[in-house]
């Protein structure tokens, strides 16, 4: 696995251990439980966790996650720390390299930023710049059903465009940050956000950022 990737996955199965199973997340709906059997789920089950993007799957990855999220806490978080199966394209370091940093970034800050008194990790530029790569590559398939046009900025200038149309909004913040921003965190992101106050309005309340 890579570095980060490693990092992000070992960091949020201690904080799933020292929150408990019954913690918040930022996840609508789920706890440090739920959270933990999402991300086993994701990377041991393929055959129901296509139900994450295609409706038709919802279903079968519904009563998957029940069956997970009833097994021993521990269990879980065993799981999410000795990685997926041996023969999961998720070995592979490319597919490691491009699915797994952002997902288990994400789902740590989830677990973090829902606790009481958190505070901003300080990440390397390295990292920021690995997150920001990510992010270019996504923000217009996250961003096609935004209700205004929308750029999103790291703090040194460098854009990306989410979604073409007008008026637009301008989000900066770090590429952490605009990570989380662009999935759906609107409220935990430390952004800065410019531009007609309605579309300030509209993006924020929109579904339909993030995923």
């Amino acid at each position: 696995m890579s570095t980060h990737a490693k990092r992000e996955r070992l960091l949020l199965a201690d904080l799933l251990e020292t929150a408990g199973p019954e913690a918040p997340t930022l996840c609508e709906g789920w706890r440090a439980r739920d959270l933990a059997a999402h991300v086993v789920v994701r990377e041991r089950r393929p055959d129901a966790a296509g139900g994450i993007l295609v409706k038709q799957l919802a279903p079968r990855l519904e009563r998957v996650m029940a069956e997970f999220t009833a097994k021993p806490y521990e269990e879980l978080i065993q799981l999410i720390r000795t990685g997926p199966p041996r023969f999961s394209p998720f070995n592979l370091k490319q597919v490691d390299e491009l699915s797994n940093i952002v997902e288990f970034y994400v789902h740590t800050e989830d677990l973090r930023r829902a606790q009481p008194e958190w505070t901003p990790r300080e990440l390397d530029p390295v990292f920021q710049d690995a997150l920001w790569s990510r992010l270019e590559r996504s923000a217009r398939l996250m961003g096609r059903g935004v209700p205004t046009g929308l750029v999103l900025r790291r703090p040194d200038g460098q854009t990306a465009v989410a979604h073409r149309g007008t008026p637009v909004v301008t989000v900066t913040g770090e590429p952490s940050e605009l990570v989380l921003f662009a999935y759906g965190r609107h409220g935990a992101a430390k952004v800065e956000m410019e531009g007609d106050a309605d579309a300030i309005t509209k993006l924020n309340e929109s579904k339909q950022l993030g995923i």
